[in-house]
């Protein structure tokens, strides 16, 4: 079995803030939930990606924003790694914690499609992973300029050349 991994990016509390939230976040979450579960029973490493706002901000770290939501919380055997700029491998140690695990393969979902999803998917396959992105468990914001799901579909015809995607449903690690 190829080593695989579950990135899980950005899922945390002040995404899914009372008066402004992603796009569809329950069933995202859901979504979440089950690449978790199927994560878990191959053994594939699940990777939760976090980001550091700055001070005032709603993801500034040690605020109740910044915590990873409570419906897919990390386990005991998974990792976090922090990040302050969309990219995940941006000045991270994501890509050696990878690297040190043999890790090949990826499985993309979180927030902010247009934005750290795209930026990360991106960089991974640049780098010569290869690149699952679950086409139904990313998300970002409705816009006033552009809605979440006219972001996930321009997102989706970027990457559909240089990468997989495909529903939660359908995904094997």
């Amino acid at each position: 079995m190829t080593p695989s991994a579950l990135l899980i990016l950005d899922t945390q509390q002040n995404m899914f803030a009372d008066d402004f939230h992603v796009a569809n976040g329950s069933q995202i979450l859901a979504n979440i939930a089950a690449l978790i579960a199927k994560a878990q029973a191959a053994n594939a490493k699940i990777i939760y990606i976090r980001n550091n706002g700055g001070a005032g901000d709603p993801d500034e770290p040690g605020t109740p924003g910044w915590e990873i939501h409570p419906a897919i919380a990390p386990q005991a055997d998974d990792m976090v790694v922090d990040k302050a700029t969309a990219d995940a491998f941006d000045n991270t140690t994501l890509q050696s914690l990878l690297d040190g695990q043999g890790i090949t393969d990826l499985v993309v979902a979180g927030m902010q499609t247009e934005v750290c999803i795209t930026e990360t998917c991106q960089t991974a396959v640049n780098l010569g992973y290869n690149v699952t992105l679950a086409a139904d468990a990313h998300t970002t914001f409705d816009w006033e300029e552009m809605t979440a799901a006219d972001a996930i579909a321009q997102a989706h015809n970027l990457l559909a050349p240089h990468l997989t995607i495909q529903p939660t449903q359908e995904i094997v690690f």
